[in-house]
């Protein structure tokens, strides 16, 4: 029995997210005294392939197939489970973000396995397994209990940490899989890839705009603290609707959902919606003239007051302590 990971790339380079399942997974292994099996699909070299084995992985299969390059999950679903049933794996760990949300579901009801999304724990028993997630959009906890034979779990970002790497080696072995006869529904028409920007997803720190914001025109505020802080920018849906801000831009429950080190709320009120998809941010900073909007509930530190008061004085102080 194994443990396998799924580990996902962009342009042929492993996401920070990849390290800190793997290093989840270590503890987990360690538990149950099984080892660790890594799955990657796409285009990446031995070097990027090898550090997977700095941070736990003793093997690692690598998939790559023109057919894959649609990102199609029914097709990715049925790579997965040949390779889950290959290895007799009884455990599988993913991301818990858009892939994952998508690509876990379809697993487990294929394998008719249980699944747990949003842990932030190690298992606090294994017989019977039970472990500990994220309910209600981040404000509670629950422990779950899972009973199927093969348990599928996505991991809320920022819940575990990265181990540091070892110099381990792990055992890479090229898969070509048959889906020659899985037919796909989806057409490639074009790519429209986010270039020259900081990518929301991979950001350690995010400085984010609502509708409190009042005005596209207002946006410079937020871009001149973002780019001292070495940041990405952000907004609510109400702001990508009005067409103030790019659509990538869009962060909560229907956007993309982030785990920065450090989030920066301007003019948020903290609709339910938005704080889904930044609860599991390490540093929250409020900044909004109204005291009793619900972001000040998550926040980790407040700042009551006007935007065009607070974020001019903010820029100013980090220059100053940054000596620039």
């Amino acid at each position: 029995m194994t443990l396998l990971v799924y580990t996902e790339n962009r342009e042929g380079k492993f996401k920070k997210a990849t390290f800190e399942l793997l290093s989840y997974a270590q503890e987990l292994a360690k538990n149950i005294n099984t080892e660790i099996v890594a799955l990657s699909i796409g285009d990446v070299s031995p070097d990027e392939l090898n550090k997977l084995g700095n941070y736990g992985a003793k093997k690692v299969f690598s998939v790559k197939d023109e057919k894959l390059d649609l990102l199609d999950n029914k097709i990715y679903t049925a790579v997965i489970a040949d390779i889950l049933e290959k290895e007799n794996a009884k455990i599988i760990i993913f991301p818990d973000n858009l892939s994952g949300r998508a690509l876990a579901p379809r697993l487990s009801a294929k394998l008719k396995a249980g699944l747990v999304s949003g842990v932030v724990d190690i298992p606090s028993s294994y017989d019977p397994f039970i472990i500990k997630n994220k309910v209600f959009t981040g404000k509670a906890y629950a422990s779950v209990k899972v009973t199927s034979d093969i348990k599928i779990l996505t991991l809320s970002q920022n819940s575990f940490g990265i181990k540091d790497p070892s110099s381990d080696t792990p055992q890479i072995e090229d898969i070509k899989p048959d889906i020659s006869c899985i037919d796909s529904n989806l057409k490639l028409l074009s790519v429209d890839m986010v270039t020259g920007k900081l990518l929301l997803t991979d950001a350690e720190r995010v400085v984010s705009g609502g509708r409190g914001m009042r005005s596209p025109e207002n946006w410079n505020l937020i871009e001149e603290l973002a780019e001292l802080l070495g940041a990405a920018t952000a907004c609510t849906r109400p702001v990508s609707d009005e067409g103030w801000r790019p659509h990538d831009e869009h962060v909560g429950q229907t956007g993309k959902i982030i785990a920065p080190e450090l989030y920066i709320a301007c003019g948020i009120s903290g609709a339910i919606q938005h704080v889904g998809g930044i609860s599991s941010s390490k540093v929250i900073v409020a900044i909004n003239k109204d005291p009793d909007a619900p972001i000040f509930e998550v926040a980790d530190y407040g700042i009551l007051g006007d935007f065009k008061n607070v974020l001019p004085e903010l820029t100013k102080a980090i220059k100053e302590t940054k000596g620039s």
